[in-house]
């Protein structure tokens, strides 16, 4: 759910059980998924279809891990999605609209008159993220509330303490708070909660059993919880359910999501009308939708992030393909999976990581120190060192701990990022989501 960037350059998308409609050359997709697996590199669930027909399934890892025992995952385990959820939410509020029960020039204040510039938002600027509404996900004290139950009454108090971050329209600016709102709305039209109206607006329209809005996570239930790998794979707390609302608050399978995003392109959820609004791309930004390119071709869909949870799905309409990973512990970059994913549908080589590592002595980390820029990118890059882990920190952004894998090049598997230093010439070679960028030292 919340936006998450580790050394964010580009946005960009340049398990195992196979349908009758097409066959799949899996293997190599199975080598890389054993090897993430077996390196703790990632525990995943991921699915393609082709025209609402499973090609590929397969789950890895565990949906829990404890002291007495492990539940490995399976292809029903349940991940809480996040902000594939606003996908979700978007769509019934395009029903809403072709049931002339609300506008999309409708403005905010008719619901939520408390929040700044409430008169001057609408509905199309909450969709697209142009309603200039803080981000309540990006304070500092988000994370010692984020745990506790929050009435709507207290959230909507909590949106509107964050104020403007700019006037409604100007320019578009990814916030939690404006789906947050949306699911809200859609209670206050329809007389029922976000729940109620899911399920009979989506999951009961097209047959989706393992999709629904979380609670406290159980076990029992096939539901997964999410962990970090330090040396062992540890069990990270969980949001409450009711903060993320229609932002973040659903939990649903790989196949699932691929079902529900196939019948989206396929009318059966909205008019296409509805559909080509959601999909118009403005300063990046659809409503409730993300547009990624593979090679030529253009596909839809988000990701999610709530916890460790991580989530992408994506759905390339001319060729009716959907993909979906959902994870529960990742030290990889999905772009890459996704990327292996799509070349295996697509038959396009694609490389299998390797995960060795070297031992530095602290002194030899020396020369790659310093303060570093780049002229193509808008924040500068600190390289130090604690004790022989080289460590790098972009400016605003979290201190990544870095691998090194061979003389002179160190890497951060988690975000896909691969730094090669030229200490004669005083700069490092950035390579990242398919994109090379040059950083020299400046001091």
């Amino acid at each position: 759910m919340r936006k998450t960037v580790l050394l964010s350059l580009i946005l960009c998308l340049l398990f195992s059980l196979k349908g009758c409609t097409q066959s799949l050359d899996s293997d190599k997709l199975d080598s890389l998924l054993d090897l993430l697996e077996t390196n703790n590199k990632a525990m995943v669930s991921v699915a393609i279809s082709k025209n609402g027909n499973v090609l590929y399934s397969k789950a890895t890892g565990y949906a829990s891990i404890s002291s007495k025992e492990k539940i490995p995952a399976t292809v029903h385990t349940l991940y809480r999605i996040g902000s594939i959820t606003k996908m979700f939410t978007a769509t019934m509020i395009f029903q809403l609209v072709e049931e002339k029960k609300l506008k999309l020039d409708a403005t905010l204040e008719t619901y939520f008159p408390t929040i700044p510039n409430s008169g001057q938002i609408t509905i199309e600027n909450l969709l697209n993220h142009r309603s200039g509404i803080h981000n309540f996900t990006d304070e500092a004290g988000f994370e010692d509330y984020m745990t506790q139950a929050k009435t709507q009454q207290e959230m909507v108090a909590i949106i509107a303490a964050g104020k403007s971050d700019f006037s409604p329209g100007q320019k578009a600016s990814y916030s939690n708070s404006n789906y947050v709102l949306l699911g809200y709305i859609i209670e206050k039209i329809t007389g029922k909660s976000y729940a109620e109206n899911l399920k009979s607006r989506i999951l009961d329209k097209i047959q989706l059993k393992e999709t629904y809005y979380g609670g406290k996570i159980n076990p029992a239930k096939h539901e997964s919880y999410s962990y970090t790998f330090n040396g062992k794979w540890t069990q990270m707390p969980e949001s409450d359910m009711s903060i993320p609302a229609g932002a973040g608050a659903l939990v649903s399978t790989p196949t699932e999501l691929n079902k529900f995003i196939t019948a989206l392109f396929s009318g059966k959820l909205i008019s296409e009308a509805s559909l080509n609004q959601m999909k118009t791309i403005t300063d990046g930004y659809g409503m409730g939708l993300f547009q990624v390119p593979f090679e030529y071709r253009k596909g839809y869909g988000h990701n999610g992030k709530i916890d460790e949870f991580a989530s992408s799905l994506y759905y390339f309409p001319d060729d009716s393909l959907a993909v979906a990973i959902c994870s529960n512990g990742l030290s990889y970059a999905m772009n890459d999976i996704l990327i292996a994913m799509l070349g295996t549908y697509y038959k396009r080589p694609f490389s299998l990581p390797e995960f060795k590592t070297i031992s530095l002595k602290p002194e030899a980390l020396n020369p790659y120190l310093g303060t570093y820029s780049c002229p193509q990118l808008p924040f500068m890059i600190t390289v130090a060192k604690e004790g022989n882990i080289l460590t790098a920190k972009a400016t605003g952004q979290p201190l990544l701990k870095l691998d090194a894998v061979k003389p002179d090049v160190f890497r951060f598997d988690k975000a896909g990022i691969e730094m090669e230093f030229f200490t004669a010439k005083s700069e490092f070679v950035l390579k990242q989501a398919g994109g090379t960028y040059v950083f020299k030292r400046e001091y």
